[in-house]
């Protein structure tokens, strides 16, 4: 049936609600219900767009939104696609592919990267079902190595999406950020993101670790 879902709070970003408000599981069960498409915008405007593409869908949606207000990535002139990611940054040595909250992160990550002579490019992957594994194979091959980076458990979001992809149509090196097998925790919003190491700094730093091995 045609049923959208429409779940704010979604991640840790919740912040002082603690582990029982923050929900760092439900792209992975979503994402294995059949037919179910899973959307997870990463501004204002593609949350906008996507809520669209969700009602206008077939079969059943899931539309995952975080809590706080993010900066703008995509501009006016942006058009949301159901199942095409986002290419927002080239780059020759790694990509960072990411959704949600983490695309502008990404960026920021990338912009570091740069400073250290890396060049990263950016995939922004607004559905995780069905995912764009043209998209992902293409950057795999080109870039050799792959960063995922979700504000969601590793274990069955993004980066599980990413590695089946990589496993069946062009392996390469993948490190996946986000929440390491464990719940949440209180605390300011940006605080309890810096405590699981998903600030743009510290996905640079895991990515160029990567990168130098």
């Amino acid at each position: 049936l045609h049923v959208v879902i429409a779940a704010s709070h979604a991640g840790v970003s919740v912040g002082e609600d603690g582990a029982t408000h923050q929900c760092c599981e439900d792209i992975a069960l979503m994402r294995v219900l059949p037919g179910m498409t899973v959307f997870s915008p990463c501004d204002a405007v593609e949350a906008s767009q996507a809520t669209e593409a969700a009602l206008l869908a077939k079969g059943p949606v899931y539309l995952r939104l975080s809590r706080p207000g993010v900066p703008a990535v995509n501009g006016a002139d942006y058009r949301f696609t159901p199942g095409k990611g986002v290419v927002l940054a080239e780059g020759r040595d790694l990509t960072l592919v990411a959704t949600g909250l983490m695309v502008h992160r990404a960026l920021e990550a990338r912009a570091l990267l740069k400073e250290r002579g890396i060049d990263a490019a950016v995939l922004n992957i607004h559905t995780i079902k069905p995912i764009d594994a043209d998209l992902v194979a293409a950057y795999a091959a080109k870039t050799g190595l792959v960063v995922s980076v979700e504000e969601h458990s590793v274990i069955g979001g993004l980066g599980g999406a990413v590695a089946e992809v990589l496993g069946e149509r062009a392996p390469a090196r993948l490190v996946r950020i986000g929440i390491e097998d464990t719940f949440g925790t209180s605390g300011p919003w940006n605080e309890v993101l810096t405590h699981y190491g998903l600030t743009a700094e510290a996905i640079a730093q895991k990515a160029q670790a990567a990168f130098r091995r």
